[in-house]
């Protein structure tokens, strides 16, 4: 696990209301949630059948011609 380097802000009473961290620091937390979540549906979908190579082409392309997104 990494350092997360973060300051407090405050508010007028000195009360901290939110957290400061570095970008780089972010985008490493944001990679880390999304990997997580990619396991988490690969587990939720292990031992189903995959889709074949034409049958995933034809699925795309019924999302794409209905407007779906992601």
């Amino acid at each position: 696990m990494f350092k997360i380097n973060k300051s407090y802000v405050c508010d007028e009473n000195n009360k901290p209301f939110a957290v400061q961290i570095p970008l780089t620091e972010f985008e490493q937390l944001e990679e880390i949630l999304e990997n997580y979540g990619l396991v988490k549906l690969m587990a939720e979908v292990e031992g189903e059948e995959n889709l074949s190579k034409e049958e995933a082409f034809n699925y795309l392309q019924f999302l794409k011609n209905n407007n779906v997104e992601n």
